[in-house]
């Protein structure tokens, strides 16, 4: 297999993979609920030849190669939609109140665009290539429910790699981005912060504990972390999204829930605003004869990037992409003129897996804004460009059987 052939396979399949992704799109589902997605992956995948396995709670896995001696790649692509109504312009909507606004329609079309090049040379893979359909990534669950599972054994997984697709880039669709070696994802924290006081009449707070006056000053003081407690290298973000409190304006309630979330790049960072939220909250009920109690649900840790993976990459997408169309992010650093790139603040929860197995995280750029791609990830009106579609399937295919062809 060169990468010539594989790219022109890739181009003859660019109609099947649109006809899956649209199909996904007008059948999204959120979380572990993607009851119908999971159903056409496990049907497309038996019509080409595979034997899928469910993982965990909706996960989908399946093996190619493996007739050879050699190592086990892992492939990933995360299936669930958002909680979003569609108001994107486009011919093939989603109906149902939810939407794929952040593009797991693309990435599982390409997931199973992958899995058919990779039949068509399965004899050739020098090892296993393991195909993982992940849920849930939106809540952070997905991938970690599927580790606990056992996607990562049986075989056990050597390396993996995931994609993710970017509209509102400003390069030709189907340009890839390789990662840097380190952390190029947050880890991310959701909280709950319930202040327990003693409702009241509005005209006597002397003989209530009145809450939202505590909540107030917690939400103040743990401003304080990132301003007072922290080093200017160590980079995070605590944001408060919700206050619940009260149904009357002359009534002091009993309680006061607050949520939010923290982004951190690295753990010890996470781990310490997690103990001083604790810590300043509590205390500061305590100072106001009020209680408060913090939680933390659901969320992931920080996503590594491989260096060996992410040296591999890039040679490998080089070979395979025509010229400006694979770049590392040390060469978009020195085209916009030399200066720094931040790392995303969007978290991932293929983190986990990055956390277990040297792994690599592949930007696809899906749409310009000069041709009309102007809304960002998880927006009503996002769309993105299916031209990307065919070449993110080869991008998956070979940088797989590459790397195991360099690591027998």
């Amino acid at each position: 297999m060169t990468a010539e052939q594989l790219k022109e396979e890739a181009g003859q399949l660019r109609n099947t993979i649109i006809s899956d992704r649209r199909y996904l799109h007008t059948h999204p589902g959120t979380g572990f609920d993607i009851e119908d997605t999971v159903a056409f992956v496990k049907k497309e995948l038996t019509a080409m030849g595979y034997e899928p396995m469910e993982c965990g709670r909706a996960g989908v896995i399946a093996l190619a190669g493996g007739k050879k001696p050699g190592k086990v790649f892992l492939i990933r692509g995360d299936m669930d939609a958002l909680p979003v109504k569609e108001e994107a312009d486009v011919d093939f909507p989603s109906t149902n109140g939810k939407m794929h606004a952040c593009g797991h329609d693309m990435h599982t079309a390409m997931m199973l665009g992958a899995a058919r090049l990779l039949k068509m040379h399965e004899d050739e893979i020098q090892g296993t290539i393991k195909l993982m359909f992940q849920p849930a990534e939106e809540i952070f669950e997905g991938s970690q429910d599927m580790i606990k599972a056992g996607v990562l054994e049986n075989p056990h997984v050597d390396a993996a790699l995931m994609i993710h697709v970017m509209a509102g880039m400003p390069f030709e669709a189907g340009t890839v981005v390789v990662s840097a070696p380190g952390v190029s994802a947050p880890a991310a924290d959701y909280f709950e912060i319930k202040v327990q006081g003693k409702g009241c009449h509005g005209s006597m707070p002397n003989t209530g504990r009145d809450p939202l006056n505590v909540a107030a000053h917690i939400l103040i003081a743990l401003q304080e972390i990132h301003a007072r407690e922290l080093a200017m290298s160590d980079q995070a973000v605590l944001t408060f999204g919700t206050m619940r409190a009260g149904t009357a304006a002359n009534v002091i309630p009993d309680s006061v829930v607050m949520g939010g979330s923290i982004r951190t790049f690295d753990e010890e960072t996470r781990s310490y605003i997690k103990e001083r939220m604790i810590e300043i909250s509590e205390g500061i009920a305590k100072s106001f004869r009020t209680e408060a109690e913090v939680t933390f649900g659901s969320g992931c840790p920080t996503l590594v990037n491989d260096k060996d993976l992410s040296v591999c990459a890039e040679k490998y997408l080089k070979e395979l992409q025509e010229p400006g169309k694979a770049f590392s992010v040390a060469e978009l650093n020195a085209m916009g003129g030399g200066q720094k790139s931040s790392k995303s603040a969007g978290s991932e929860d293929f983190a986990y897996v990055s956390q277990e197995v040297p792994s690599i995280m592949l930007a696809l750029a899906a749409g310009q804004p000069e041709k009309g791609y102007i809304y960002p990830q998880h927006h009503p009106m996002v769309k993105f460009d299916e031209d990307a579609l065919a070449g993110g399937s080869a991008v998956y295919a070979y940088t797989a059987m590459r790397w195991l062809e360099e690591h027998l």
